[in-house]
């Protein structure tokens, strides 16, 4: 790693901003945003027939999306002594888009998750893991921004080197650290709102909450691909460095499989319509000011009958962990 000569040009790297990984990204984050839209909207108009199909392949979008996102981050941080910002920063852009996607699916499938604790501590720990992932790739822009060199063809690791000599601040050094540290806090926020939303009994503004929610994560996501598309050589006339070949413009191989991982999930539709895979419906999570239910009471009898002990008798759909179960049988315990 040389921290002091900065290379004229650098090579492509289309593992990670190819054209294929891109619309990989931006069109599953598309479909995905859609989706959800729709089943909250069908939500607020009481409907009473929801649909098992779009659930099921919105929560395999989500899966793809959060898992992509996470692995693209871990491959940027080991190679970040190779990394120049430029990467680096798309990486970052990725991932957020990635994180916008995963917490407006949770806004549609909610009760999903609420009813079954493994699959929600699953939801938080991945959350948990791409937010520490992504504070870290903000952290480093902010350092890049700070010594700047994050138009330059060091590698991204040279920011915390103290051989590397400062370049010349950049015109908009002041928006970078405010809109850089403004998305850092933002992330941390919409994390602990997201963990909140996974664990609230209440209905109150529930509607409201979705609908704020979905528009602030879509904000979110056309944002990311817009920095992404002006930015990135696969789509943009120009990029903040210089390329040595035009390798991320490219349908190679790895960028066609990128694309055709999006048909992976209409897989799972097939079989559910095939009768593969039996799928139970979406419970109502309670709703304490006269909502109408999704289920009748004779179809969550049923559900009941087939997934015992899913639901408590207070918040028929919420299941708690057995960890907390056992903490509460300790504290009450006389």
């Amino acid at each position: 790693m040389n921290c002091t000569d900065a290379p004229a040009a650098v090579p492509s790297d289309a593992g990670i901003a190819g054209i294929g990984v891109l619309l990989s990204f931006i069109v599953t984050a598309a479909i995905a945003l859609l989706i959800s839209a729709s089943l909250v909207f069908q939500e607020m108009c009481n409907a009473q027939k929801p649909s098992i199909l779009r659930r099921k392949l919105l929560n395999s979008y989500s899966d793809q999306q959060i898992l992509t996102g996470i692995g693209i981050q871990s491959v940027g941080l080991a190679k970040r002594s190779s990394l120049v910002p430029y990467h680096f920063f798309l990486v970052w852009m990725l991932s957020l888009l990635s994180m916008a996607v995963h917490n407006a699916t949770l806004l549609a499938l909610a009760r999903d998750f609420r009813r079954d604790w493994v699959l929600r501590w699953m939801r938080e720990l991945l959350m948990l893991v791409n937010l520490v992932l992504s504070c870290t790739y903000g952290i480093y822009i902010l350092r890049s921004v700070q010594r700047g060199i994050n138009d330059a063809t060091f590698p991204v690791e040279c920011a915390w080197r103290p051989e590397t000599r400062d370049g010349a601040p950049a015109g908009n050094a002041a928006v970078s650290y405010v809109g850089t540290g403004a998305v850092i806090v933002g992330n941390v926020v919409i994390f602990a709102l997201a963990i909140w939303y996974l664990h609230a009994r209440t209905r109150r503004f529930y509607a409201a909450v979705q609908a704020v929610g979905l528009v602030l994560m879509a904000a979110f996501a056309v944002g990311a691909t817009v920095r992404v598309a002006y930015l990135a050589d696969a789509f943009a006339l120009s990029t903040p460095i210089r390329l040595s070949d035009s390798g991320e413009r490219e349908w190679s191989f790895g960028q066609l499989l990128s694309v055709g991982m999006l048909l992976l999930p209409l897989a799972t539709v097939v079989e559910i319509l095939r009768g593969e895979i039996k799928c139970a419906p979406p419970q109502s999570d309670g709703d304490y000011e006269g909502k109408g239910r999704l289920l009748g009471e004779e179809e969550q009898g049923e559900a009941q009958e087939l997934r015992p002990g899913l639901q408590t008798q207070e918040h028929p759909g919420f299941q708690p962990s057995p960890l907390s179960r056992s903490v509460s049988s300790l504290l009450h315990k006389k």
